[in-house]
């Protein structure tokens, strides 16, 4: 499916650019620079160290044995008479080196753990999400001595010992980001475009969360420095001849009360290292405003069984069905009939969106309008298929093009909808990826659903851009998100859409948050992409007056409900529903009295989960009777050919008393 949505700008500069100008802030920072510095001399240190005192730490002098500091011997000699200080200096090398091995296992190990849910699927990653917190709650050393008689004595199984017992932090990390990151529009984008699971984490999960990581595996390094030193001095990790900072740690305290300064030199040479990579992370956590918490995540609740949620759906539902999905312009491009979605709740299912019916045929324009939490965008999502587990889609039909979406696997009809079915999301802050150029996102639809070369998808996304009216469209094609102004990515948002050759375009909210004169633009261009190509349009907006101009058809929706199905020119004077009176009611006009109160819709919209008795509307309605507390009315044609459901659709309530209710009964009066 061909989707899109938009992220604001945040930035002039471009992305690398930023990241660039914010490490070098950490630098300049006092203890930036200071443990910047710090940390350039140990990793120097370990490579040139044993090239310069290798020989003067392996000559073995048994007349100079156990010898104090002099000038000649700094920190002086071992049991065969060796430079401790050269040692400890040759010894970097290797401490350092086992230690970020080990921090790359960990790392690994923990970024697989962590991206499992996305990999395995919501069954294998529940699975793998119980065990890493199972593991997270073990100390990491118990964890490390645990591994390390697993594995056996030396190197090799000290380093997968310190790794395994790091992982379950880093996968905590790896879960929660990628988590955050695993809900953005641009990555469900790029799943329906047909993008694998692998290459969904490689392309957009993990260039997002690579900044924490780095600077976690910083901090982790110094903990994993410190931990290999602690087996080494008890043993179980470096083995004779060879030597890090813990096992001559372990070599000096046999002489610590004639030879102090010999098991005080390596002990100085771990702290000194271990505050290097400590430190430095935490100048660059703070620098380039991270967290350094490696806890932390989330586990999920556990889901109501599917079975359970459809009984006691059906139980608690008393929604009238929906049988009659509305006029029939010969073949529909979309026909939905009685189209629910159900999430599990503390006190049982909760269903947003209950029993909604209606048909788009090819190239008409639809309007969906209704408050917020009226089920608007969630019906678009259930309709292309966006709603994921443990949320429910059930519906009576639901047919795109004449192809069943109910029936058939994610791979059915992927092609049909990567090509068919554009979708513009709501939300302005995630809709591309931003660490990937414009241009390479929308040829990677062309790519996934076409089979066009890397360079062929490159060449139709300028084109497309270019269609849309997009300025120097092969130049902006190479540019960043951020790089766009919010109208500019609206119009590569239609662009994507267009990538394939859609039938059917759902825009939920696609002038949000742009001035009057770029609104006006993009709805043109929705306009003539129509026009040129027949191509029908599903508008989901909260602005009553822009559906009016826009869209032929007009649904109104209320707690989850289509309550109205009317003609979009007679929204204003023909309305029959109170809901809709009061929506038209409360827009501002021309010829408003700028000396009275503007007309407010009273109470407060219905909760999905505690849904009333009755017509959801009646608790705010002033025409509200016993009959709407009990019944709750069918959408069907009230004699007049198009739908509503109301009990007293097309009465006014102007001569009603009604407490509470007179700011709406006076402007359904007025405007009726």
């Amino acid at each position: 499916m061909t989707t899109s949505t938009t992220l604001d700008a945040s930035a002039v500069a471009p992305r690398r650019s930023a990241a660039r100008a914010r490490w070098l802030a950490v630098l300049r920072t006092p203890v930036g620079a200071g443990a910047g510095l710090l940390l350039a001399l140990v990793l120097l240190l370990a490579l040139v160290a044993p090239l310069l005192w290798s020989g003067e730490a392996d000559r073995i002098d048994t007349s100079d044995v156990l010898q104090g500091a002099s000038a000649e011997h700094w920190v002086g000699t071992d049991a065969l008479g060796r430079d401790v200080f050269a040692r400890v200096l040759v010894a970097t090398r290797l401490s350092i080196g086992l230690a970020l091995a080990a921090t790359s296992i960990a790392v690994v190990l923990g970024l697989l753990l962590g991206c499992a849910p996305l990999l395995l699927g919501r069954r294998g990653g529940r699975l793998v999400t119980a065990g890493v917190n199972i593991a997270v709650a073990f100390p990491g050393l118990l964890l490390a001595l645990f591994f390390a008689v697993v594995f056996g004595v030396g190197m090799t199984g000290a380093v997968l010992a310190i790794g395994f017992a790091g992982a379950p932090a880093f996968a905590r990390l790896s879960q929660t980001l990628a988590a955050g990151i695993a809900d953005r529009d641009f990555v469900s984008a790029a799943r329906i475009a047909g993008v694998g699971r692998f290459r969904v984490l490689v392309r957009h999960v993990l260039p997002n969360i690579g900044e924490p990581l780095v600077v976690n595996a910083t901090i982790g390094a110094g903990g994993a420095l410190l931990a290999f030193a602690g087996l080494s001095f008890l043993g179980l990790g470096v083995q004779a001849p060879s030597y890090d900072w813990g096992r001559l740690l372990q070599d000096g305290l046999s002489g610590i009360y004639i030879h102090p300064v010999a098991a005080l030199a390596p002990g100085v040479a771990i702290v000194v290292a271990g505050l290097a990579f400590n430190l430095f992370g935490e100048a660059v956590a703070k620098g380039i405003g991270l967290t350094t918490a490696l806890g932390g995540g989330f586990a999920p609740g556990r889901a109501l069984r599917r079975e359970e949620t459809r009984r006691r759906a059906a139980a608690a539902d008393q929604t009238p069905p929906a049988t009659d999905p509305g006029p029939e312009p010969g073949r529909p491009v979309l026909d939905v009939q009685d189209l629910s979605v159900t999430f599990p709740g503390a006190a049982g299912p909760v269903r947003p969106v209950r029993g909604v019916s209606f048909r788009i045929g090819r190239g008409e324009a639809v309007g969906v309008v209704g408050e917020s939490g009226s089920g608007k965008s969630l019906t678009a999502l259930a309709i292309a298929r966006l709603v994921e587990q443990p949320g429910e889609v059930t519906a009576g039909r639901l047919r795109f093009q004449g192809a069943d979406l109910l029936s058939g696997g994610d791979r059915t009809h992927r092609r049909l909808l990567g090509t068919s079915f554009a979708m513009v999301f709501q939300d302005p802050m995630t809709s591309f990826n931003p660490t990937r150029r414009i241009g390479r996102q929308l040829a990677e639809v062309a790519q996934e659903h076409q089979g066009m070369s890397r360079r062929a998808a490159l060449a139709r996304a300028v084109d497309r851009l270019r269609s849309v009216r997009v300025p120097a469209a092969e130049r902006r094609a190479h540019q960043y998100p951020h790089e766009f102004s919010g109208g500019m990515r609206q119009r590569a948002m239609i662009g994507m859409g267009l990538m394939g050759e859609p039938s059917l375009i759902v825009a939920d909210e696609p002038t949000t948050a742009l001035d009057v004169t770029v609104q006006r633009q993009v709805l043109d261009l929705l306009a003539a992409v129509r026009a040129e190509d027949d191509v029908a349009l599903l508008l989901i907006s909260h602005d009553v007056a822009v559906v009016g101009q826009v869209c032929e058809r007009v649904l109104v929706m209320y707690a989850g409900r289509v309550v109205e199905d009317l003609p979009a020119d007679r929204l204003r004077t023909g309305a029959r529903h109170p809901y809709t009176r009061a929506l038209v009611a409360a827009v501002p006009d021309m010829d408003v009295d700028l000396d009275q109160p503007l007309p407010v819709i009273p109470g407060r919209p219905v909760d999905p989960a505690h849904q009333p008795p009755g017509c959801a509307y009646a608790p705010r309605c002033p025409l509200a009777s016993a009959r709407c507390t009990d019944e709750d009315p069918a959408l069907a044609d009230d004699g007049t050919g198009w739908r509503v459901a109301c009990w007293h659709a097309g009465e006014v309530a102007a001569d009603r008393d009604v407490p509470g209710a007179a700011p709406v009964a006076l402007a359904l009066g007025e405007r009726a």
